[in-house]
């Protein structure tokens, strides 16, 4: 692949269908009415364990505002990608964005973040699969064993090379969360009283609708609810393949809605049952018998993130290093020793991540304002106005200003949220070890 490689032809739409010079005439009749569950697969994956922490942190309602303000920006940043691919057909990644943006230097910044990012979610998704190991058998044996092991899946399913052989794994683990989740907001209605809470006795919830929460409180509940709407980056693969993609709109806005309104059942229900009881994840906050339950259907999805997440980073990692050699695309021992090398590494670093930051919660607020800024507000903004700004010499009307100020806000809003949500994560961490049931990297405690 060399700097003209994002010239790869226009799409040509001929009625509504399209020919697009990679991926050819797209999809079947089906594509339109498929994508919102593509879309919904894409958001739906991590960030919903931790969406009730977000009331817990500031209180029931600044936590619903929150998840439901996050939702509508990021909302208008998905609807970016649409105009954006639509202008660009040549688009088909972040990285492709970068370089429209800002060259080589941008591709290069675009690819680095994202790749750090699926990266960073597989070290962050370790951390419930062994909390959810540690819940189903009493906590058999050392947590490190638990990473390791899922760790070692992760290795074996997501060193398979073609992603097609393994998208049933997204399905399955889609599936398996939200029967997981479906599952908890149901017990959290019916059962005696949280896992956490005392185990007789009176107990109180001390739920509010407002908290005295202070300033790093408030950002890391803006820091969770982004990182449960990130998934912006992977659209660019859907629009990519539909059939037609203005078609898009009604995909994006309809899996946006469904997912706004999950985040915030979820939160408020669970939220309210269990207070000051809550888990991170919040699967933890069932009573200790459907504790157990609601890990183990969650663990295959779990397990799907981790795989999906591995694969896309090595897959980015394995591009970026043979690029323009013959053995990207050709099955020679170079090729192999690579793509191995890739998966794992992506492996490695994640299980170092778990390891080193055993905190869900604390790290989801880290990787929210780190990479999640940048991967569904500051580069949207920055698309959107790199293909309009020059609009403002030919007469624009007052709304367009209004998108200019949005798109700036988003910008300015992502880069706060960013540098002001790192510190909340670094600092939640580090409170974390101070007063939480691990207090030390690698530690064979029991972290359910």
């Amino acid at each position: 692949m060399n700097d003209t490689d994002n010239e790869k032809g226009p799409a040509v739409y001929v009625e509504g269908v399209t020919s697009d010079a990679v991926f050819g005439d797209q999809g079947d009749g089906d594509v339109q009415a498929k994508a919102a569950v593509v879309l919904l697969k894409c958001q739906i994956a991590l960030g919903v364990l931790a969406m009730p922490t977000a009331l817990s942190a500031v209180g029931g309602v600044p936590g619903t505002l929150v998840i439901l303000g996050i939702g509508l920006l990021t909302t208008w940043s998905d609807y970016t990608v649409g105009l954006f691919k639509r202008a660009h057909p040549e688009v088909y990644s972040l990285s492709d964005v970068g370089f429209v943006l800002a060259g080589k230097v941008g591709r290069e910044i675009a690819t680095f973040m994202y790749a750090a990012f699926m990266i960073a979610i597989v070290g962050a998704g370790l951390i419930p699969i062994a909390i959810a190991f540690n819940a189903v058998t009493a906590h058999a044996t050392c947590t490190v064993a638990w990473v390791v092991l899922g760790a070692v899946v992760c290795f074996a399913v997501a060193s398979i090379q073609t992603l097609n052989r393994i998208s049933l794994v997204s399905w399955v683990g889609f599936i398996s969360i939200m029967g997981a989740i479906v599952t908890l907001t149901v017990a959290v209605g019916v059962q005696d009283r949280p896992a956490d809470a005392p185990l007789t006795g009176p107990w109180d919830k001390k739920i509010s609708a407002f908290k005295d929460a202070t300033f790093f409180d408030g950002i890391a509940a803006i820091s969770t609810a982004i990182f449960g709407y990130c998934g912006t980056p992977m659209f660019f693969s859907v629009i990519s393949e539909m059939r037609d993609p203005r078609q898009f709109n009604r995909s994006l806005f309809t899996c946006q809605s469904i997912v706004i309104s999950t985040y915030i059942t979820i939160g408020v229900v669970v939220y309210y049952f269990c207070g000051q009881y809550l888990a991170s994840p919040a699967l933890g906050s069932a009573g200790l018998f459907l504790k157990k339950v609601t890990y183990g259907i969650a663990l295959p999805g779990l397990f799907a993130s981790v795989i999906l997440y591995a694969h896309l980073g090595a897959k980015l990692i394995f591009v970026r290093i043979l690029r323009g050699s013959h053995h990207l695309t050709h099955h020679t021992r170079i090729h192999w020793a690579t793509w191995l090398g890739c998966t794992g590494f992506v492996t490695t670093v994640g299980f170092i991540l778990a390891m080193s930051i055993p905190f869900f919660g604390s790290l989801v607020v880290l990787l929210g304002a780190l990479f999640g800024t940048f991967m569904c507000m500051q580069i949207n903004g920055a698309m959107w106005l790199h293909d309009n700004w020059a609009r403002r010499k030919t007469n624009p009307s007052v709304g367009y200003w209004l998108l200019v100020a949005l798109n700036v806000f988003l910008i300015v809003f992502g880069t706060f949220v960013q540098i002001s949500g790192t510190v909340a994560g670094v600092k939640s961490i580090i409170d974390s070890y101070r007063v939480g049931a691990v207090s030390t990297p690698f530690s064979c405690a029991d972290n359910s």
